[in-house]
């Protein structure tokens, strides 16, 4: 029997790698970086669940191939809903190294938030996962985690917000959580053990 052939909407290796494990099946995985003439999808909607949308959609259209797409990002309460899904680019500066960016972003969001009191520090981290075929979209799920915003950067294993990130049941941020206890209670893999129950119903 053929595989089944996925793309991944991610040129990211890590992502693609936990991604295709979280999933376990038996499919032929691809990832972005097969398709070096591909245009990119842009971005551009309102909504987490909006953009991983468009992403799927997209690059189902331009390859042929079912394509899982996902969109994420963190949303504080005392800022109404933002960063929400300007979280990457929430400094509005272009950076191409990661940790500077990380570095920007957080700054921002301390800023903005150096006079709300601690009890009105709430957030989430939110992902939204699709997967579509070229002409329609077949299974969409979400994930979150809820927590507060720390008033300092604590732990070094994590990456964009999870420094300031605190998850109220351990008293630790996101980036003081081993990966084994992160997959455990993330956004993302919420998200995507929600998709795994359909996508296996889903595949022959």
């Amino acid at each position: 029997m053929v595989k089944r052939k996925i793309l991944v909407a991610t040129t990211n290796p890590g992502k693609m790698k936990e991604l295709s494990a979280m999933l376990n099946a038996d499919v032929e995985w691809f990832s972005l970086a097969d398709f070096p003439n591909i245009t990119e999808v842009e971005e551009d909607g309102q909504t987490f669940a909006e953009n991983a949308r468009k992403k799927a959609l997209g690059y189902a259209k331009q390859t042929g191939l079912w394509t899982i797409a996902d969109d994420s990002g963190l949303m504080v309460d005392a800022l109404d809903g933002a960063p929400g899904v300007n979280s990457a680019r929430f400094s509005g500066e272009k950076e191409k190294n990661r940790g500077l960016l990380d570095h920007k972003n957080m700054a921002k969001l301390l800023g903005l938030l150096k006079d709300v009191p601690d009890e009105k520090r709430t957030a989430r981290f939110v992902c939204s996962v699709c997967l579509a075929a070229p002409e329609k979209v077949l299974i969409e799920t979400y994930g979150f985690l809820e927590g507060v915003i720390g008033r300092t950067q604590k732990g070094s294993n994590g990456f964009g917000y999870d420094p300031l990130f605190i998850v109220p049941a351990s008293s630790k941020t996101v980036a003081q959580l081993s990966n084994e206890e992160k997959n455990q209670i993330s956004h993302r893999a919420n998200a995507i053990r929600n998709f795994n129950r359909l996508f296996t119903q889903l595949l022959p």
